[in-house]
C-alpha cells in the first residue's frame, strides 16, 4: 500500500462514470477513495464499507454529468475513508439500503403514475425492513407493483418498473439501483432531485451506523 494522499488532491480530480484502468484514464467516486487511501487502484477499496461502496458506485454512474458527480459525491469521499465495518455493521447497512430502495425509491416513482398510487401507498406503509421477516412481508407488494408498472405506458411507469425490478432483486442491487436512478431522469428531473437528497440522507445514516 502506498502512503495516504492529502484530501486536497481531490481538487485536481473530476469524477467520471464507469470503471477505469488507471488514474490517468479517470476515476469514479470509489476509485478516488482508493486513490486517496493509497490503495491499489480499484473501485472496491478495502478501507470503505462494501455496502456503501456498492451504493456509491451506482449513484456515481446514474448521474448525467461529471459536474454533478463532483458536486454531490466528491464531498463524501473523506467520510468513505475507513468506513468499513464488521459483519454486524455491514448487515445493518444492507437493510438500511434495501429499506430505502423499497420504501422510498420505489414509491416515489410509483406516485408519479395515477394508476400506481395505490401500490405506492401500500409499500410506503410497510414497517422498516430490518430482517428477513420484513422482506417476506414486502416481497409480494413489490412484485405486484412490478407487474402493475409494466402495464403503465408513460415515463413514470418506466421509472417505476425499473425501481420495482431493483427492489425485487434483493441483495443483487448494484446494477439495479443504477437502472432505477437512470430511468426517465430527464423527463422527471424534479423527482430525481428529490431522490438525490434522499440518497444523501441515506448515505449519512449508513456512515453513522459504523460510528
Amino acid at each position: 500500500m502506498s502512503e495516504t494522499r492529502p484530501i486536497a488532491v481531490l481538487d485536481t480530480i473530476s469524477l467520471q462514470r464507469g470503471k477505469h484502468g488507471s488514474p490517468d484514464e479517470g476515476m469514479c467516486v470509489m476509485e478516488a477513495v482508493a486513490y486517496v487511501a493509497g490503495e491499489k487502484f480499484s473501485d472496491h477499496p478495502k478501507c470503505a464499507s462494501e455496502v456503501i461502496s456498492s451504493f456509491m458506485r451506482s449513484w456515481n454512474d446514474s448521474l448525467s454529468s461529471n459536474a454533478g458527480r463532483d458536486r454531490l459525491l466528491k464531498p463524501l469521499i473523506p467520510l468513505l475513508l475507513n468506513s468499513a465495518g464488521d459483519d454486524a455493521i455491514e448487515m445493518r447497512r444492507s437493510y438500511m439500503a434495501l429499506d430505502w430502495l423499497v420504501r422510498t425509491l420505489l414509491p416515489t416513482w410509483l406516485d408519479l403514475s395515477d394508476t400506481l398510487k395505490a401500490d405506492a401507498a401500500r409499500i410506503r406503509a410497510l414497517p422498516e425492513l430490518v430482517d428477513p421477516s420484513g422482506l417476506a412481508l414486502a416481497s409480494p407488494l413489490v412484485f405486484e407493483a412490478q407487474k402493475n408498472a409494466a402495464a403503465a405506458r408513460d415515463a413514470a411507469g418506466d421509472a417505476a418498473r425499473a425501481a420495482a425490478w431493483a427492489a425485487a432483486r434483493d441483495a443483487a442491487w448494484d446494477a439495479a439501483r443504477a437502472a432505477a436512478w437512470a430511468a426517465a431522469r430527464d423527463a422527471l428531473a424534479d423527482t430525481v432531485v428529490e431522490l438525490q437528497q434522499s440518497a444523501a440522507d441515506l448515505f449519512d445514516r449508513m456512515i453513522r451506523a459504523g460510528a
